[in-house]
């Protein structure tokens, strides 16, 4: 139960734009590696398709670039 409550949080963090570029997709790759992609709003499962299309992770959730700041 806490790593959903984790996850919850994470999610509301990302939709008040508190979260930096690599917070943002770590939470990607776990919604995308938990199957979650397209149970959750649409936006989530636009956003992960777009981050899989643009070679930053594959179809199974892992990472593919870093992030360079």
């Amino acid at each position: 139960m806490k790593q959903t409550k984790d996850f919850l949080d994470q999610m509301m963090e990302y939709e008040s734009g508190e979260l930096n570029d690599q917070e943002t997709l770590n939470m990607f790759s776990s919604i995308v590696k938990k199957g979650w992609t397209y149970s959750l709003q649409g936006h989530y499962g636009r956003t992960a398709s777009a981050l899989i299309q643009d070679g930053w992770l594959d179809n199974d959730g892992n990472i593919l670039k870093e992030i360079r700041l």
